[in-house]
């Protein structure tokens, strides 16, 4: 927000009064902001545990809150992962369309272990 507002030439101290009144009436909140971005990322756009900690950071949550939020979700890596591969229609009767799928996996910030079982349960299951 800090960021934000230099760039739009707001002088430092209005900013910080900006912060303090919207971190206080909870508008500026990066535990929420880390938790509902975490869940979407894993729900809606099928991201892995790796590639969601690397945006949150970047974006400049601390390393902890984004460890929380990771923390929160019922659903396992490998479950999430096997949900993708299913929801893309990934064809893995044959090696290139195993390595195809690896490459989505990998993309979407899931582990090597977490992919290779994601594909071993979504072919079996196919």
């Amino acid at each position: 927000m800090r960021e934000w507002l230099a760039a739009r030439e707001v002088e430092q101290e209005e900013a910080e009064r900006v912060i303090g009144f919207l971190t206080e009436n909870l508008a500026l909140d990066d535990r929420a902001f880390a938790v509902a971005f975490a869940d979407d990322k894993r729900d809606l756009s099928g991201w892995g545990r790796d590639r969601i900690r690397e945006v949150l950071l970047r974006r400049g949550v601390d390393r902890h809150l984004v460890d929380e939020a990771l923390s929160g979700s019922g659903e396992s890596e490998v479950e999430r992962a096997v949900r993708v591969l299913n929801e893309r229609g990934a064809d893995l009767s044959d090696d290139p369309g195993r390595r195809r799928a690896l490459g989505l996996l990998a993309r979407r910030g899931y582990e090597a272990e977490e992919a290779y079982a994601a594909i071993r349960i979504a072919r079996r299951a196919a």
